[in-house]
């Protein structure tokens, strides 16, 4: 039995919680209505040319800078938008999932801004995605407040500056399955969108910034275009002046790579920008090129941004939104401290400095964190390097880079039995958490989300699909891969003991790792794979309540 809203032709399939009554009144159904019906033949269409465009890379198919498109590269006159309150000085950005103690706590440690997360660090079960816009809320209005189990009461500071808060969207691949218009899941992306810029459009400008956003996983300008039009219908349908959103994309994938001038133009007046989405992009170039064994990569740890085109690819970006006169902004530091081992975590804590130093260097305006602790080491480098509250002045014209250099995969590094089992143990720790709810992950004192599992899931599919040999010389067959899954799943079963193990979702885990390491039928997303098991089924849900 399904609940109808008292809104025509939309439908919602899960209790909504009673904390998040005041998000999904019927004003807002109706807006997020509005923005289903108006884009999502688009984004269809869009999705449908992905799946065009995997085919012809499994062809041959080689991946250049557009030609129809040269025009818009080749002008020199054209600029993004100026940077907007609040988004002028970046240097250090924290992210995390939009629970309200995490986002209390980022707001408050001295990050410029926080991006709070409803995708790669978030598990999109319907309640964290509706607490998650409540928490946002009350950020906006600086009245949120949270007490622990412990009795630990938690706050915004009372005065001073805290981040400005920028929010990132769930991909424009993923549905929001318990929200349906016209009997049609809405687009995650609209669906989180939306949402956060109903409520906040407004109060966001009175507190002195703006509806900022994180923009992921796009492959194409268009897909950009999709979102600089669902942005005007919004700000048109609220009487938000044009220009007030901003979007910084995170260029996640070496199609858009190939594409970061055109993505720029197409969010123009909208534009903050472009950020290095490293972990995603590493996981892109596998898993687009998965059908070719000249990609074949070597364990992730070697994998590093002095690899070729991991170098090329930051380059470009620098050079470009410098050009266009937006900022460019680092990727992810994901240590985190390691507080019973002094010497391990100098070692972290110097890895650290080291990739915010070669960043800074190389002209990005600001870099991302995982965790506060890491917050004064990012900014002390930056405030260094960069004095000023940005480096567009830094143009990079040095840079050259052709199609083939961002496709030169060829690396120093091995695959090792070491990595074989390091991404057993990730992907199917990560997997577990996700599935309990828990989208950011500890793991081997490193901070992982989805990005991470699925590089690690994608290159044992790789290594099998391609019959790679360790550096100790064992073939990595199916069989093999499939034996260290339950090699590494009873080390956790001993770890935890069978009580805390069969509480989890480990079994689940497991069957989901088996089925998407054996290089035969690749998914595109474990987030799409695994998400089924967080939808609540309809038929058997008690207490749903019409809106």
């Amino acid at each position: 039995m399904t609940f109808t809203t008292h809104v025509p032709g939309v439908t919602v399939l899960a209790q909504v919680p009673q904390t998040a009554e005041s998000i999904l009144t019927p004003e807002a159904i109706s807006f997020l209505a509005l923005l289903h019906r108006t884009f999502e033949p688009t984004r269809q269409t869009l999705l449908h040319a992905r799946v065009q465009r995997q085919a012809a890379l499994d062809a041959g198919e080689i991946p250049d800078f557009l030609p129809h498109t040269a025009h818009i590269r080749e002008d020199p006159t054209w600029q993004g938008a100026p940077p907007a309150p609040g988004l002028v000085d970046r240097r250090v950005e924290i992210t995390g999932p939009v629970d309200r103690k995490m986002v209390i706590n980022a707001l408050n440690c001295g990050a410029l801004t926080f991006m709070a997360d409803f995708e790669d660090s978030s598990s999109p079960t319907w309640s964290n995605m509706l607490n998650g816009q409540v928490n946002l809320r009350d950020a906006v209005r600086r009245n949120i407040s949270f007490k622990g189990p412990n009795g630990k009461q938690y706050k915004l500071k009372s005065s001073g500056p805290i981040a400005t808060l920028i929010v990132r969207p769930r991909g424009w691949h993923m549905d929001e399955a318990h929200f349906l218009v016209d009997g049609k899941p809405i687009s995650a992306s609209l669906f989180d969108f939306g949402l956060y810029f109903f409520h906040n459009a407004r109060a966001s400008l009175d507190a002195g910034f703006g509806p900022y956003f994180y923009l992921p996983k796009m492959e194409s300008h268009l897909e950009a275009r999709l979102w600089n039009d669902a942005f005007c219908l919004a700000q048109d349908t609220l009487s938000i002046p044009r220009g007030t959103i901003r979007g910084t994309v995170l260029i996640e994938t070496i199609l858009a790579a190939l594409e970061m001038d055109e993505i720029i133009w197409e969010l123009r007046q909208h534009s903050s920008g472009l950020n290095c989405g490293r972990w995603d992009y590493i996981f892109s170039v596998i898993k687009k090129f998965r059908a070719r064994p000249e990609y074949v990569l070597p364990d992730r740890k070697d994998v590093t941004m002095a690899t070729p085109f991991m170098a090329s690819y930051v380059n470009l970006l620098i050079r470009t939104c410098h050009r266009r006169g937006v900022h460019a902004m680092g990727g992810m530091a994901a240590q985190i401290p390691i507080k019973n081992d002094a010497k391990a975590n100098a070692e972290a804590l110097d890895k650290v400095r080291k990739d915010k130093e070669r960043e800074a260097r190389a002209g990005h305006d600001g870099t991302w964190v995982a965790h506060p602790d890491l917050v004064p080491i990012a900014k002390d480098i930056f405030d260094q390097v960069m004095p000023a509250a940005h480096q567009l002045h830094i143009r990079r014209e040095d840079v050259t880079v052709r199609s083939l250099d961002l496709l030169s995969t060829h690396t120093e590094g091995s695959i090792t039995e070491a990595g074989v089992r390091a991404n057993t143990s990730v992907g199917l720790t990560y997997m577990e958490s996700w599935l309990q709810g828990a989208g950011c992950v500890p793991i081997h004192h490193l901070m992982e989300d989805a990005a991470t599992a699925e590089i690690s899931r994608s290159q044992l599919w790789q290594w099998v699909k391609h019959g790679s040999r360790t550096a100790e010389g064992r073939q990595i067959t199916k069989a093999w891969v499939e034996q260290i899954l339950e090699e590494e799943t009873d080390k956790i079963k001993k770890s935890l003991g069978a009580d805390r193990f069969s509480a989890g979702r480990w079994e689940r885990a497991r069957e989901y790792m088996r089925g998407c390491i054996g290089g035969e039928a690749y998914p595109e997303f474990l987030t799409t794979l695994c998400y089924p098991d967080l939808c609540e089924p309809v038929a058997s849900a008690q207490g749903r309540s019409r809106l």
